[in-house]
């Protein structure tokens, strides 16, 4: 499969509410605020990448919106995504908070961050933020195929997006079934299980077959399976480097040794620790 970089960039997995997300984000979790997350921001929009990922409990907002206006790349050709701290009251009283950091007047998606306190409460605030046109589209993160369900049943607003730690290791197929069924997209955050996964024997054979790095195997796995990734990092030549994956393509033998590596038994659970319980 060839396929260029701008073409890469440009290719969008749709959401059910008519917008698009792009297929490859940047996620700045654990990035310190100021220099590190504004240069890693400002590097990956240089790269060609068009999503970035950052979220209220990040304390990273304000750098996130450096980085963008540093970079030059037009708002209108930037997917920003942010998360409601569920800690708080009001998401729709969050946003405006999070787009006065952002220096944004909307945001492209907003999802609940977990669903602490139970799956549908802050539902309503989120459903107001897109009503006041605050969000272009709202979602959740964290969320089991039970909890993702509630929603759906009680929210006028349907979510978009359920955003769960999703690889390999952690190939999630009955929340991934739950929401393709329901036309919700499932987006992957740690693609590369925080840098745990990239010494594994079957990854790293079957990165020297394609004379690719485990990483940019990792990220290829998700995107076959149709599922957005937002890998994490702060050192420019990796974050180039993750965005080198729309030049090859897994077999369908090495799809399938990478699905055997999964460690959740193909679980509908979204989270095996709950820290929020």
């Amino acid at each position: 499969m060839q396929q260029n970089a701008a073409m890469a960039f440009d290719t969008t997995f749709p959401l059910s509410d008519g917008n698009a997300i792009p297929q490859l984000g940047l996620g700045v979790w654990q990035a310190e605020s100021g220099q590190e997350t504004s240069d890693a921001v400002r590097w990956a929009l240089e790269a060609g990448y068009r999503h970035i990922d950052t979220a209220q409990a990040y304390g990273n907002e304000e750098s996130v919106g450096a980085g963008i206006r540093e970079s030059g790349v037009p708002r209108d050709e930037i997917f920003i995504t942010t998360k409601f701290f569920p800690r708080n009251e009001d998401p729709a009283a969050e946003l405006e908070k999070s787009l006065r950091r952002l220096g944004v007047d909307h945001v492209d998606l907003y999802i609940i961050h977990w669903p602490a306190g139970g799956p549908t409460w802050a539902w309503p605030g989120m459903e107001r933020a897109a009503d006041r046109g605050h969000t272009h589209s709202i979602g959740v993160s964290n969320f089991s195929v039970d909890e993702l369900a509630a929603v759906l049943r009680e929210g006028e607003r349907q979510p978009v997006v359920d955003q769960v730690q999703f690889n390999p290791f952690a190939y999630r197929r009955r929340l991934l079934d739950a929401c393709m069924e329901n036309k919700v997209v499932l987006e992957a955050y740690s693609p590369l299980g925080t840098g745990s996964h990239l010494g594994d024997a079957t990854v790293a054979q079957i990165a020297e077959t394609h004379g690719k790095t485990p990483a940019q195997v990792l990220i290829r796995w998700g995107i076959q399976h149709g599922v957005p990734q937002i890998p994490k990092s702060t050192h420019k030549e990796r974050i180039v480097e993750n965005a080198q994956v729309f030049d090859f393509e897994l077999s369908e033998d090495d799809m399938l040794a990478l699905n055997g590596l999964d460690e959740t038994g193909g679980t509908g659970e979204a989270r095996g620790d709950k820290w929020w319980s």
